[in-house]
């Protein structure tokens, strides 16, 4: 003979697809806590991937900028600019993949804006490969110079301990206290 624990008890609950009584799922909802409000003076922080997205999308629309006006160097002073803005603005324990990530975030970007730009031309691929090309190459001083900037600012607030902190997940060691 099987027996329920606790069966009739005052504690039990119903099962979850058993409609909870007002009383109990107003209690439920007068505990949960309320959404965290910033508090007046800080600053915001971004997640390392949101800090990519931030560069791939101000990249994009900085590169139709830049074809619109004529003045290629909108596009790179651009990327640089949210490059240290994204360094600045990114939690410090998701530095890790900030830093390693603007030249391919610069990629993805430029290559939207000439795949946009390309659209309905003749010789699609070719076109996008040509002024992708010629973007590279006029841009690449100011990739150099975001992507520096980028591993400056991050080493400064925090980017050595984030690697120590890889490195002994990695090779299975506790993690080490802070000093």
């Amino acid at each position: 003979m099987v027996t329920r624990k606790g069966s009739g008890s005052a504690g039990s609950q119903a099962p979850f697809f058993v409609g909870r009584s007002r009383s109990r799922a107003s209690a439920a909802s007068s505990s949960a806590p309320a959404p965290r409000q910033p508090k007046p003076g800080t600053t915001v922080r971004l997640t390392g991937r949101g800090g990519i997205v931030v560069i791939v999308l101000v990249t994009f629309v900085a590169g139709l900028l830049a074809h619109l006006t004529g003045v290629r160097a909108i596009s790179g002073g651009a990327f640089t600019t949210v490059c240290v803005l994204a360094a600045l603005l990114v939690r410090p324990a998701e530095l890790l993949s900030l830093s390693v990530s603007p030249p391919l975030a610069y990629f993805a970007g430029a290559l939207l804006t000439e795949v946009l730009l390309a659209l309905g031309s003749e010789g699609f691929v070719r076109s996008v490969a040509i002024s992708m090309g010629s973007q590279l190459a006029h841009v690449a001083p100011w990739l150099f110079l975001g992507t520096a900037l980028v591993l400056i600012i991050t080493c400064f607030r925090g980017l050595p301990r984030n690697i120590r902190t890889l490195n002994d997940e990695l090779n299975g060691r506790p993690q080490r206290r802070r000093s």
